[in-house]
């Protein structure tokens, strides 16, 4: 059962999230709103993974569930992106366990409950 819900605006061929613990809305449904990405995560109980800063909004204004890690590094090589998130992943998993909402930067990971 998925954990993880990855937004359509991030990688799909991306082996850390080739797991029965990720889900990407490409396989869902790439056309939805925001709002629907939510209510889906919610529903579903995921943990919502995205570079749209509307999510971190959201949940610092209406809680959790759902949950977001927020990657808020621009644009970089893509073999650079698969680089950072593999050596930090752990780190992630280990921040968003303990709250709603975890902002991933190229040289920091911040959490806020």
């Amino acid at each position: 059962m998925p954990k993880y819900l990855i937004d359509v605006n991030l990688p799909y061929y991306f082996s850390l999230w080739n797991t029965d613990d990720f889900i990407h809305q490409k396989d869902i449904n790439e056309t939805w709103s925001d709002n629907e990405v939510w209510d889906y995560a919610k529903i579903n109980n995921l943990i919502i993974v995205t570079k749209d800063a509307d999510f971190s909004t959201k949940v610092l204004y209406k809680g959790a569930p759902p949950k977001v890690i927020h990657i808020r590094f621009g644009n970089m090589k893509m073999n650079d992106f698969y680089n950072l998130i593999n050596k930090i992943w752990k780190d992630i998993e280990e921040s968003i366990n303990e709250n709603n909402l975890v902002n991933v930067y190229k040289d920091k990971i911040e959490s806020v409950k």
